[in-house]
């Protein structure tokens, strides 16, 4: 069974699709996550272990995510989503340096690519992931939740 939730804070609302075992996608715009998962079952309950850790971070409470994740993708954008699990929290890096981590320099077109599909924001931190230039890029929730979830962590 495929299961959603939904939370809202600070009048964004975040909708979480989970089955038994994971949390499957994290976004703030409901109908992209639903357009994935159209068959995904309303269940609060299965979902508060998910909510509440997201909510803590919200709220300034967490730094740290301790929740069982499976982001569906091709090898290459989960080997990019894991390295993304590996910027601390109120640090930022570049999509290079993400490159970096991902052993080819050369494919920063494709990392910045696997980076825009992310399935789980703010759990795999992509929001930490800014232009060489310093300046933010890109972003699938929008560059104004960009910037508030890295005020929330001090790293603007």
């Amino acid at each position: 069974m495929i299961y959603k939730t939904t939370l809202e804070k600070d009048g964004v609302t975040y909708t979480l699709i989970f089955d038994d075992k994971s949390l499957l996608a994290l976004d703030n715009i409901t109908d992209r996550v639903l357009e994935r998962y159209p068959n995904a079952i309303e269940n609060n309950e299965k979902g508060i272990l998910y909510t509440t850790q997201v909510l803590e971070y919200l709220d300034g409470k967490r730094e740290i995510f301790n929740l069982p994740i499976n982001p569906l993708g091709t090898e290459f954008q989960i080997s990019v989503w894991k390295a993304l699990l590996s910027i601390p929290f109120g640090t930022t890096v570049s999509y290079s340096y993400v490159a970096e981590l991902v052993g080819d320099v050369k494919k920063v077109r494709a990392v910045a690519n696997a980076i825009g599909k992310n399935p789980i924001m703010i759990v795999v931190p992509c929001h930490r992931v800014i232009g060489k230039d310093g300046k933010m890029h890109g972003f699938g929730g929008g560059i104004p939740l960009k910037r508030y979830l890295l005020n929330l962590e001090n790293a603007l």
